[in-house]
């Protein structure tokens, strides 16, 4: 072939980079991807949503890194979609287009005082200790005694597990630097994670939840009776539930059976209760709960029921982490139920009539299916995306032999002025921000600041 079929990709997290890796795959097309990026630096929610004393996890970037090696990619950093480059804009420069944006907002709870000073997202938490550009100003006030991590998911166990934590364990990670400084000065005596369902429905993982019971200076507490099942939950603890949950309430146990130490802090795990108020005068004092009772449905589940029981706690922190959710693109179908682009296999649809939008856009990750799942979810989800391309819209266009060439996207960004960043760039920040890590003992010290990272690209380039 004479020609390459150029494909967009929007967004640079998982999603997107597997699904330039599995059309690089396709050895008997010559395809290129371009990749953009609303901030400079790659990787999504693996650079900034990923906790930082999990470094391990975050080492699935240099598989990224390959892939953006290959000489047919290119990295368009600091290139925001609907402000610098428009839906117009990518079908006039590109064969197709993957949106893999995720779902970058947070499920709200819906009840009164959820806007009150103190009551935050986890979403809005963990990018601000991840030194997220966008929530380096946040602040968060850790002066206070009690806070309330509402969920019981990966992310809320993160939350509470970082407010928990010996600020020194962090300093040898890569949070950043004013967020580390902010938990040194930390008063919190007891963090509270509220889930309003039983321990057999919560949804964290036993690799996170076991992290708890090596906490240095915060000891775990269960409510007692917590864990003594009903009939029916026995029954599904021992014939439906997976091997995750049979070890979640192992480890379960082993908490409930540690005694008080007396350390620095308390964790508590309370299940079986739902937030119904947040109330204080202009800010965050108190939460008011009530506890439920699961309750057997027709479809054979267990799902939670309100009894009433009201209990109310002093509280001066709140955060929600009950689920993200996608924000619409424009000029894109959206489901605001579900927060996602509808799609068929990956391929974009009219939501009025079921028929297929067109065949030029596509989907891949969160914003595809939901958020669920790990990073290595979206590699599956990716693959079937491409492949769903490759067997509609391609095929077509290499059966037609026709392949307009388009027109290269950056003469459009330069005369936008668009101060774009490329891969070559940001492994200058990556060098920079490793070199600063190395002489801490770290492994690397992030910058924070858009600003600061324009500078370096200049200094450096």
């Amino acid at each position: 072939m004479n020609s390459f079929w150029k494909i967009a990709v929007i967004g640079s997290g998982p999603a997107g980079f597997y699904a330039a890796g599995e059309l690089f795959r396709q050895q008997s097309w010559d395809i290129k991807v371009d990749m953009f990026e609303r901030l400079p630096t790659p990787f999504g929610l693996v650079r900034g949503g990923v906790a930082p004393d999990h470094q391990k996890i975050k080492s699935v970037t240099k598989i990224y890194s390959r892939i953006a090696e290959n000489e047919n990619f290119r990295f368009f950093g600091n290139v925001e979609f609907g402000r610098d480059i428009k839906q117009s804009d990518l079908l006039e420069h590109y064969d197709a287009v993957i949106y893999t944006v995720g779902s970058p907002a947070d499920r709200a709870l819906g009840i009164p005082g959820e806007d009150l000073s103190g009551s935050h997202s986890a979403t809005e938490f963990v990018a601000w200790y991840n030194g997220h550009p966008d929530f380096r100003e946040h602040k968060f006030d850790l002066s206070v005694k009690y806070a309330f991590v509402i969920g019981m998911g990966n992310v809320a166990l993160d939350v509470a597990r970082i407010l928990a934590k010996n600020p020194e364990e962090l300093a040898e990670t890569d949070i950043a630097d004013y967020a580390l400084k902010a938990l040194r000065k930390s008063q919190l005596e007891d963090i509270w994670l509220v889930g309003r369902r039983g321990p057999l429905q919560a949804a964290f993982s036993p690799v996170e939840l076991r992290e708890f019971l090596e906490l240095p200076e915060a000891d775990v507490m269960i409510e007692e009776n917590a864990l003594e099942l009903d009939a029916e939950s026995q029954h599904i603890l021992e014939t439906i539930s997976g091997k995750d949950t049979k070890k979640n309430i192992e480890i379960l146990k082993q908490m409930s059976a540690m005694a008080a130490s007396g350390k620095k802090r308390k964790v508590h795990f309370l299940f079986l209760a739902s937030p119904l108020e947040i109330s204080g005068d202009g800010k965050v004092e108190k939460i008011r709960m009530v506890r439920n009772q699961l309750v057997k449905k027709e479809d054979g589940s267990l799902r939670p029921q309100a009894t009433d029981k009201i209990v109310e706690e002093d509280a001066g922190l709140v955060f929600r982490s009950i689920g993200y959710h996608g924000k619409p693109l424009a000029d894109l179908p959206f489901d605001q139920k579900s927060g996602t682009i509808p799609n068929e296999c990956g391929q974009v649809k009219d939501p009025e009539n079921g028929n297929l939008l067109r065949n030029r856009e596509y989907v891949a990750g969160w914003i595809k299916r939901g958020p669920s799942g790990v990073i290595g979810t979206n590699k599956q989800d990716a693959v079937e995306t491409v492949h769903r391309m490759l067997e509609t819209f391609l095929k077509e266009k290499m059966e037609s032999g026709k392949n307009v060439s388009n027109p290269d996207i950056v003469s459009l960004l330069e005369k936008r002025k668009v101060e774009f960043v490329s891969f070559a760039d940001w492994k200058l920040l990556d060098a920079h921000e490793i070199e600063a890590g190395q002489k801490q003992g770290r492994p690397r010290v992030k910058l924070t600041s858009i600003a600061e990272m324009l500078e370096i690209f200049g200094q450096k380039r």
